[in-house]
């Protein structure tokens, strides 16, 4: 059993697979990407918002809670993207055409 990460993978699995390696690399820089999103979204939304707070007031709680939500989206949109073209790359690390092109 070869390691991946910190999952173990099956030699055979790994044999039949070379390009595993990279795109599980890929999906956790997606990730990583997504995680970014949604901190850098959630900042954004909140501070538009706390300029907004001065002529609509509003309590924090929904504040908060609107913050969340689009940083939500925001971490969605980018991981969604972005694992579209880690699949892209593993299938045509594997030889064959992506369905994206």
């Amino acid at each position: 059993m070869g390691n991946l990460g910190l999952q173990r993978v099956d030699e055979s699995v790994a044999a039949r697979h070379p390009a595993l390696r990279q795109y599980a690399a890929c999906q956790s820089h997606a990730f990583m990407k997504g995680i970014g999103a949604f901190v850098a979204g959630s900042g954004a939304a909140f501070a538009v918002q706390k300029l907004v707070n001065k002529k609509l007031p509003y309590a924090l709680q929904y504040n908060l809670l609107l913050s969340v939500a689009a940083g939500s989206l925001a971490s969605y949109m980018v991981t969604k993207a972005e694992t579209q073209k880690c699949s892209d790359f593993w299938i045509y690390l594997e030889g064959q055409v992506p369905r994206s092109i």
